[in-house]
Order: structure tokens, then C-alpha cells, then sequence
């Protein structure tokens, strides 16, 4: 199984939509930094993701050994970010979870490679594990989730929708 980190967004809004299984179904375990597991379970408790992230058996929440690059990090990204982007490194992950544009700028500097919840959501659709791609991203979109409708379009077509 390939090494896979995750940040705070893809977790949350995959939850949000019942689509979280979908991390374990395609890469079994997956990792996360103790300032993401914070942010999802421990900020989130109010929310119903927070539950179901946290009953997630199949996420490890990992410490980062590299606080340095955390700090450096923490600069121009949030706290989750640079602990997932330092947890990547870390653990020469095959692949990160990730949302900002920021933060996959920075992935990008350091070589790594990612994707985000939208990448999920496609790779299911074409993997025939999400029947369609259209309800998927409206349900991703009400829960706060923006999507540029170019983007949208775009995605439907990639997904023959």
C-alpha cells in the first residue's frame, strides 16, 4: 500500500458528504499530524465529521520530528498544513491529502505529489465507487466546499457526466 498523508480538508468535507471510507477503500491506512487530528476531532467536536474522522481506525496520527520546518512552514501556511506537509516529507509519502493552494504550492517546492477532495471524489467516480460525480461535488459545495464553475464543468466532463 502507498504511504499517503493527510491534511485537515479532504478528511473533513469527505466526511461531511459520507464519502470518508473512500481514503481507506483506496489506500488502507492513511497518516495524519497531530495538528490535523487537533483540527478535525479535537477544534471540530461540534460537528458530526469530528465523530466519524475520529472513529476512523484506519488513520494514524504520526508526530513530526522535523519542528524547524514546521516553524518555517507555519510562516505562510496554518498549523495543519505544515505539520501534514513536514509529516509527507517525513515519511517520503507517495501522496498528499491536500486543499489550499498555498499549501500545494509549498508541496510542490518540496517535490511532493498530491491531490485534494475533488481528486478523491474523480478517482472514485472513474474507479466506478461513486455513481455520480455531480451529486458528489453538490453535496461537497453545500457544505461550504468552493468550486470554481469552470472547474465544475470541466470535472463533469472528465467524469463523461
Amino acid at each position: 500500500m502507498p504511504t499517503i498523508v493527510s491534511n485537515s480538508t479532504p478528511l473533513i468535507h469527505l466526511a461531511r458528504i459520507g464519502q470518508l471510507g473512500l481514503l481507506r477503500d483506496f489506500f488502507g491506512n492513511v497518516m495524519i499530524p497531530p495538528a490535523v487530528y487537533d483540527e478535525c476531532v479535537v477544534q471540530g467536536k461540534a460537528y458530526r465529521d469530528a465523530l466519524l474522522i475520529a472513529q476512523a481506525d484506519w488513520l494514524e496520527t504520526k508526530a513530526v520530528s522535523d519542528r524547524n520546518l514546521v516553524i518555517l512552514l507555519n510562516a505562510e501556511l496554518d498549523r495543519g498544513e505544515s505539520e501534514a506537509i513536514a509529516l509527507a516529507l517525513q515519511q517520503e509519502a507517495d501522496l498528499l491529502l491536500l486543499d489550499d493552494s498555498e499549501g500545494r504550492h509549498k508541496a510542490r517546492l518540496y517535490g511532493l505529489k498530491y491531490t485534494g477532495t475533488v481528486g478523491i471524489l474523480l478517482k472514485a467516480k472513474h474507479s466506478g465507487k461513486l455513481p455520480l460525480l455531480r451529486s458528489a461535488l453538490d453535496d461537497l459545495q453545500d457544505t461550504g466546499f468552493w468550486l470554481d464553475s469552470r472547474l465544475y464543468q470541466k470535472l463533469l466532463q472528465e467524469a463523461g457526466e
